[in-house]
């Protein structure tokens, strides 16, 4: 975490940022992935950005040490300790790089032309360093041996390669979506975000017209958004502003607009989930309430409202019988998911969608029979689609 990165004010390597995380703390949760005990830094002290890292690291039960040398590590791991390495500035895909140092100790290797390009240390003719190894804690120990200003990653790695350690090739950087690469300034950085957020805001599910618009926004504007602080919170804040706006433009008989700008927040809930999951930490779940989800509920709720104030025929808006129809089309698009393959489900539950189609009917005049239309034949194929998966299945 010494080498320097350049920038005015300069930048530690470790603390560069791709998708709005530091090296540093994606290093981080790889360790706490690989269940390791301690987290150890070497620096020469706590900074802000260390103190987020301990916090993460603390939170998860785990140790968290900051050292200054490598006889400082010499002093702190045993001879019955495991020890995993990163090289400063070891950017990689969480989920395979925990997938390689699981299966035992070893030096992870690349091949040598690859390697080299892409700023790693060689190791021999055929292979150069790919940054991370998981030693015996006994080896360590050589490092009292060696001045205390050496480079701790590569004095360990001789030490491995003298002591017979096997060498572990990685895959191919770049195949399936693999990320293994050394960041060394932030123009690399930069140039390594857009892939970063595209190999973030993957879905296997299907798209809906609503996540293709908001695919676009965040792997357009991600980035710079991040870069900028603007990230998954602000949005959402844009989201509720918005579903706020549309319950006080239909409060006032702006029906269209309320339902325009409901769809509008849909849209902002759909970017808020993108960035929440560029910002998340890699391989790392998160349990709790799906802020997301209750979002969606409430827009279902104020779909149901609008259409309903924007019944014709006047009567007071507590008058019940104007919800009906509206609550009983949302409620079958909210079982119709249930029923269909995955690659139509999204668009079942595309919000932006039904409100942009429920305010073409009310801006024609016919919202009240389209709603109720809508419904009955939902409702319909609701009833019709499980008997005919039955007899597909049936022998």
């Amino acid at each position: 975490m010494l080498a320097n990165a350049g920038g005015v004010p300069p930048v530690r390597r470790a603390f560069l940022r791709v998708g709005g995380i530091s090296i540093a703390r994606q290093q981080a949760v790889l360790a706490l992935h690989l269940r390791c005990e301690r987290v150890v830094c070497i620096a020469g002290g706590l900074s802000p950005d260390l103190l987020d890292i301990q916090h993460l690291v603390e939170a998860s039960g785990a140790g968290f040490h900051v050292i200054g040398d490598g006889r400082g590590l010499a002093r702190l791991v045993t001879a019955v300790d495991e020890v995993i390495v990163f090289d400063d500035g070891l950017f990689t895909s969480t989920t395979q790089a925990a997938s390689l140092l699981e299966e035992g100790q070893a030096v992870l290797v690349q091949p040598v032309e690859a390697g080299l390009a892409a700023g790693f240390e060689r190791i021999d003719l055929n292979h150069a360093s790919a940054g991370a190894m998981r030693l015996p804690g006994r080896l360590v120990e050589r490092l009292s041996d060696l001045p205390a200003d050496c480079d701790v990653a590569s004095a360990l790695l001789r030490i491995a390669l003298q002591a017979g350690i096997r060498q572990r090739q990685i895959p191919i950087p770049g195949q399936d979506g693999l990320f293994w690469t050394l960041l060394r300034d932030e123009d690399e950085a930069h140039a390594l975000e857009p892939q970063w957020v595209r190999h973030r805001t993957r879905d296997e599910g299907a798209l809906s017209p609503a996540r293709t618009v908001a695919l676009g926004i965040v792997r357009g504007l991600g980035p710079a958004m991040l870069h900028a602080g603007s990230g998954a919170r602000t949005v959402v804040f844009g989201a509720a502003a918005m579903a706020l706006m549309a319950l006080g433009s239909g409060w006032f008989g702006f029906f269209i607009l309320g339902l325009a700008l409901a769809a509008i927040g849909w849209i902002l809930r759909d970017v808020a989930v993108l960035l929440a999951r560029i910002e998340a930490d890699p391989g790392v779940s998160r349990r709790g309430l799906d802020k997301s989800e209750v979002y969606g509920w409430l827009i279902d709720g104020l779909i149901i409202v609008l259409a309903a104030w924007a019944m014709p025929g006047g009567g007071s808006w507590l008058q019940m019988d104007r919800y009906f129809a509206p609550f009983m089309l949302v409620a079958v698009l909210r079982l119709m998911p249930r029923l269909v393959s995955p690659r139509w489900s999204g668009w079942f539950g595309d919000r932006a969608l039904l409100a942009g189609a429920v305010a073409g009917a009310v801006a024609t005049g016919f919202g009240a029979g389209a709603i109720q239309a809508a419904a009955a034949l939902l409702a319909l194929v609701a009833l019709v689609l499980p008997l005919g998966q039955s007899r597909l299945t049936r022998p």
